[in-house]
């Protein structure tokens, strides 16, 4: 069938580690799934991350490095116009929705754009004007924010505000919470989808984002939960640069036991999720067209939680940048469930897409088609790459190769740069920075003349020079 109907499903900031008994759905999904094991975001915050999931392109290239939350940078918030998107390839063949969160930010406004066939329910203003009409808070406030430091340009530094990792019931009832408000519109694009063409649905669900201020009976629903070992644990030689950043200036200061409350609500929260997804699907099965439906889950990012002793997103451990990615194609297919272990990235997404409903991808794309390894054979790439370049201006810098099992970290604030390696197979919660022994010297070199390539190639406004790496090893030596 070349025109399948297509249902992705984005959770915000969920851990590829958050599944267990609280999330049967996502389970069972997953068990219909060929699942990708080792899948990354091209950047671990919202806009960039989108914007790289929607066009198949690296941020460099897209334009959209972060969330641009002050005017001057604007500019580096969206996707420039040039660039073709999913939206673009799909929405005058397949009847289009597209429901929650509206991360995916272009220069030209797709979701206002009269040449969209896009059928555009986005969460906000929307949301805000439904709780106002039904006279009721939204969830989260001031007391779930905390102050801190961002620095412009490596030159001027100005506050702003960002979730800290409180919880908290929010006292109104699912309805009135974003993912309830994001169910209800999806389920309409379902039952409302004009039936004579396939449907594409791009489901953005908030959860598990914070504000963790969540309604019953979820709030409650998790009471004991198993810690990974370095949650509350500051890493061997961990990047000392992150505690200028939000994930350290928020989380840095909390202890093991103090995450452990921050775990449960998240898990709770992660639940809704799991029950949302399961309406989603039931609705495609009682319309008939689940059997008939590729479903893609994934997730834009993922989240610390403590891990690392840091908060959020904004950082290159496995927590933060490696997402769940599950695809259930449809039954007549027979694309074998597999579990595939090769290292994807989000940027795969669209021109596997391109490639399995035979459509032109763009010539530019910087992915590839994950088709021969869903086939069982093999992709021509080495190299995944992830970058970060602040989160609401350009501000703390990081850049990250990942080859085979081997993962080269640089983090960049103002004149200063930090080196971390890991092996993810032999230390896969990244305690033990190898960047320090002289035995992985080739290997960490080897790594950034590849990482050095890639910046130049997609015009980073970053450089590497060539003795970065023997600078930042005689200078930390000096420090211990």
């Amino acid at each position: 069938m070349k025109h399948p109907h297509v249902v992705i499903i984005m959770a915000d900031q969920l851990r590829y580690d958050a599944f267990g008994e609280h999330t049967p759905h996502l389970n069972q999904l997953r068990n219909e799934s060929t699942v990708f094991e080792h899948a990354y975001c091209a950047s671990p915050l919202c806009v960039p991350a989108r914007g790289s999931f929607f066009t198949g392109k690296y941020p460099n290239i897209t334009g959209a490095l972060h969330n641009a939350k002050i005017e001057v940078e604007k500019q580096n918030g969206m996707v420039k116009s040039e660039h073709i998107n999913l939206y673009d390839l799909m929405d005058h063949k397949w009847d289009s929705w597209h429901t929650g969160k509206m991360d995916f930010r272009t220069e030209q406004k797709i979701e206002r754009n009269s040449k969209s066939k896009t059928n555009w329910l986005p969460l906000e203003p929307r949301y805000g004007q439904f709780l106002k009409e039904h006279h009721k808070k939204r969830p989260g406030g001031n007391e779930f924010r905390g102050v801190l430091p961002n620095l412009l340009h490596g030159k001027r530094t100005y506050t702003s505000y960002a979730s800290t990792p409180k919880t908290g019931c929010y006292q109104e009832n699912f309805k009135y919470f974003y993912d309830g408000f994001i169910l209800h519109d999806t389920l309409h694009a379902i039952s409302n989808r004009d039936k004579r063409k396939p449907f594409l649905l791009n489901a953005m669900f908030f959860a598990p984002h914070p504000p963790l201020d969540i309604p019953e009976p979820w709030y409650s629903k998790i009471q004991k939960v198993n810690l990974p070992e370095n949650v509350g644990v500051w890493g061997e030689n961990q990047s000392p640069l992150q505690l200028y950043n939000l994930t350290g200036i928020m989380g840095a200061n909390k202890s093991r036991e103090d995450w452990r409350e921050v775990w449960r609500v998240y898990q709770g929260f992660v639940s809704m999720l799991d029950d949302c997804v399961g309406q989603v699907v039931q609705a495609l099965k009682t319309e008939g067209i689940y059997d008939q439906s590729l479903i893609i889950f994934t997730s834009d990012h993922g989240e610390m939680l403590g891990s690392h002793r840091l908060w959020q997103k904004m950082c290159m451990y496995e927590e933060s940048i490696r997402t769940p990615l599950f695809m259930k194609f449809p039954k007549q297919d027979y694309i074998h469930r597999h579990l595939i272990k090769e290292n994807v990235s989000s940027i795969d997404i669209l021109p596997t897409l391109c490639d399995y409903l035979q459509i032109k991808p763009p010539d530019d794309c910087s992915g590839l088609s994950l088709m021969p390894l869903l086939q069982k054979q093999s992709i021509a790439r080495e190299n995944i790459f992830v970058q970060y370049d602040g989160n609401g201006s350009s501000s703390n810098f990081s850049r990250c190769i990942i080859q085979g099992d081997n993962k080269l970290i640089v983090d960049f604030f103002k004149d200063e740069v930090f080196i971390e390696l890991y092996n993810k197979a032999a230390d896969p919660q990244e305690m033990n920075n190898l960047a320090f022994e002289i035995a992985y010297k080739d290997v960490v070199e080897s790594l950034l003349d590849d990482l050095r390539t890639h910046m130049v190639e997609t015009k980073d406004s970053l450089t590497l020079n060539k003795s970065i790496y023997s600078e930042f090893v005689r200078d930390y030596k000096e420090l211990t």
